[in-house]
C-alpha cells in the first residue's frame, strides 16, 4: 500500500508520541520487590485478597517472562491506602509506606488443591472473576492493576489474576501474542475448574488488550470441545481487545451466540490500537470498532454482542488504552443511579456519555463485571 507523505508523517508522529509516553512509564516500572510483604495496620487501610494463577516461571521472589509447563498459585493480601484516588496505583517509591502506598501485606504460595478451594468460593452473587491482563505487563503490574480495579469497584469477592508470560517490554509485542496463544490450554483448564463447582453460578472473564485475544481463543477451544455447559456459565468482557477484526469474526463464527452476550468496551481514539493496526498491515482491531457504523451494529445483533463505546471515559495512560481502569470506579455509581432495576439489552451498539444524567442500560452489567461481582 502506498502512503501519502502526510500519512507517513502522522504515523511516525503517533509512534514517537506513544513510545515516548511508554518509555516515561517504563522508566519507573516497579520491580518484583513490590511483592514483598510489609507491615500494615489493618485499621488504617482496606485490605483485599487477590488470588493468582500463572504459567510464568519463578524468578527469585517474582516471576519472569519465561513459560512454565505447570501453573503456580499464590494468594496476596493487598492494602489500599486511605489516600487512594481512583484509578491510580500508588506504587511504593523507596521504602514502602502503607499510609500512602498500595502494598502487599501478606503473601502465601498455594498448591493446586488449595488454590481451587479458595478460588472456587463464589461471592454473594455466586460469581467468581478472572482478570487476564494485556500486552507489556509484568506479573506485579497485573496484580496491582487488579487490586486497583477491585478496590475502585468495591468488589466483595476474591478476584483471580491469570498472568500469562508477557515480555513486559515495548519490543515484545509479537512475542506477547505467541505467549498468549501458548497460554490458552492453561486458561481453559482454569475456566473449566471454576465452572465445575456447583455453587458457582457465573464465571466472569475480563480481558484487556491481548488478554481479550487469549480469552476469545479460550472460548473457541471450549466450543470445539463441546463444553457448552462451561460456556453457559461465562460472562465475558473484553476491554480494548487487540484482535484483528477478521480474526474476531472468525472466532465468533465458531463460538456462536453466548447465553450472556459478550461485552466489548471500545474507543475510536485508542492510539495503542492504531499502532497495533499499523504493525499488523493496517488491519482494523476489534477494540476500535465504530459503533456508529451500520455494519458494526448489524454484527452486534448477528453475533449477540454488546459493543459499548467508552471514549468519554478518561484514560490515565495518555494513549487511551487503559480506560477500563477508570471505568471500575463508575460501576457502583452507575448501578446506584439505575435504582437497581436497569434492564440489560441482549445485544447492540451503544455510546456511553460519562457526564450523562440518564444511565444507559448496558452499564449496570459493566459495573458488575468490572468489579467481579
Amino acid at each position: 500500500m502506498q502512503y501519502s507523505v502526510l500519512t507517513r508523517r502522522w504515523i511516525s508522529a503517533a509512534i514517537v508520541a506513544i513510545v515516548s509516553a511508554q518509555l516515561v512509564a517504563c522508566a519507573n516500572r516497579p520491580s518484583a520487590s513490590v511483592l514483598d510483604p510489609v507491615a500494615v495496620n489493618p485499621a488504617s487501610s482496606r485490605q483485599l485478597t487477590v488470588l493468582t494463577a500463572t504459567n510464568r516461571s519463578r524468578d527469585g521472589d517474582g516471576y519472569s517472562s519465561r513459560r512454565n509447563a505447570d501453573p503456580a498459585f499464590e494468594t496476596f493480601t493487598v492494602a489500599i491506602p486511605p489516600s487512594h484516588r481512583p484509578p491510580k496505583i500508588e506504587w511504593p517509591v523507596g521504602k514502602p509506606d502503607a499510609s500512602t502506598d498500595m502494598v502487599v501485606s501478606e503473601r502465601r504460595s498455594l498448591d493446586q488443591k488449595q488454590f481451587l478451594a479458595l478460588a472456587d468460593a463464589p461471592n454473594k452473587d455466586g460469581a467468581v472473576g478472572i482478570f487476564v491482563h494485556g500486552y507489556n505487563y509484568t506479573f506485579q503490574e497485573g496484580l496491582y492493576r487488579l487490586a486497583q480495579v477491585a478496590a475502585d469497584s468495591k468488589t466483595d469477592g476474591k478476584p483471580v489474576l491469570f498472568s500469562w508470560p508477557s515480555q513486559g517490554s515495548l519490543a515484545g509485542y509479537l512475542a506477547d501474542r505467541d505467549a498468549a496463544l501458548a497460554s490458552r490450554d492453561t486458561l481453559v483448564w482454569l475456566v473449566k475448574s471454576m465452572a465445575a463447582k456447583r455453587d458457582v453460578k457465573r464465571v466472569i472473564l475480563f480481558g484487556h488488550s491481548i488478554g481479550g485475544f487469549l480469552i476469545m481463543e479460550t472460548l473457541r477451544q471450549l466450543k470445539l470441545e463441546g463444553r457448552g455447559d462451561v460456556l453457559d456459565k461465562l460472562v465475558v468482557v473484553l476491554a480494548a481487545p487487540d484482535i484483528d477484526d477478521d480474526l474476531f469474526r472468525s472466532q465468533l463464527e465458531v463460538v456462536g451466540r453466548m447465553r450472556t452476550p459478550i461485552t466489548l468496551f471500545v474507543s475510536k481514539d485508542d492510539k495503542a490500537l492504531k499502532i497495533s493496526s499499523f504493525i499488523s498491515g493496517e488491519k482494523p482491531r476489534a477494540g476500535s470498532l465504530n459503533v456508529d457504523s451500520p455494519s458494526v451494529r448489524d454484527a452486534a445483533l448477528r453475533y449477540g454482542l454488546r459493543i459499548i463505546d467508552i471514549s468519554s471515559v478518561k484514560a490515565a495512560d495518555g494513549v487511551g488504552h487503559d480506560r477500563y481502569a477508570n471505568l471500575a470506579q463508575l460501576g457502583p455509581q452507575l448501578a446506584q443511579a439505575g435504582g437497581g432495576a436497569v434492564s440489560v439489552p441482549e445485544a447492540g451498539a451503544f455510546v456511553f456519555d460519562v457526564a450523562a444524567s440518564v444511565i444507559s442500560s448496558p452499564f449496570r452489567l459493566a459495573g458488575a463485571v468490572v468489579g467481579g461481582r
